[in-house]
């Protein structure tokens, strides 16, 4: 049988964990000046690449892991260092040059990675798969896996209306603040793992 409870369990830590409503504004920012279609294109990219990242970690996140002696506080610093960048270009208005380069770049980094697929969500989806007994444990958390993705994209998807709404003023100033927020997350990502990482020993 199916495991309603499970699926729901898994897919409210994953919402939690990667806040679909806490990426609009993040988005906005990114996404701003380019055309519809490739703003469209952008979402769609980002979620492919947060599903595909997170995929590949629940069916071989801890053996990835292990190969390449890489510690989960390691990944939460490295994830938070590369927010940070970002962070420091949305700040200084540098993220703002829709150049077709940029435009992959945004979609792979930062949005599908690590903002939606960070290492919290990583390591939540880690857990959930070793957790899973059996095929319909299995079919609950990847199920959860695949809907929360879906809202994501529809998420992204239907932010790009706010833009004609705000207009290039409130564009810029969402893009501001999206740096600052993002500079926070980043910060308190490195944080965390760094005090993971002394707990732990190195």
């Amino acid at each position: 049988m199916f495991d309603v409870a499970l699926f729901g369990s898994v897919f409210v830590t994953l919402f939690v964990i990667m806040d679909p409503p806490g990426i609009i504004p993040i988005f906005l920012a990114l996404s701003s000046g380019r055309p519809v279609k490739v703003q469209r294109r952008m979402a769609l990219q980002a979620t492919a690449v947060a599903f595909g990242v997170i995929a590949v970690f629940g069916l071989l996140g801890q053996q990835i892991l292990d190969y390449l002696h890489v510690s989960i506080p390691a990944l939460m610093v490295a994830g938070g260092l590369l927010l940070l960048l970002v962070a420091l270009d949305l700040l200084t208005g540098r993220a703002e040059e829709p150049t077709q380069t940029k435009d992959v770049n945004a979609a792979l980094v930062p949005l599908g990675m690590p903002l939606l697929a960070g290492p919290g969500a990583i390591v939540s989806v880690i857990l959930a798969v070793q957790r899973a007994e059996g095929p319909a444990d299995h079919a609950a958390v990847w199920s959860a896996i695949v809907v929360l993705h879906i809202v994501l994209w529809l998420v992204m998807r239907y932010s790009l209306l706010i833009i004609r709404v705000i207009k290039d003023g409130g564009v810029v100033l969402v893009t501001r603040l999206s740096g600052m927020l993002l500079s926070a997350i980043a910060v308190q990502q490195i944080a965390n793992g760094v005090t993971r990482f002394i707990q732990g020993g190195g």
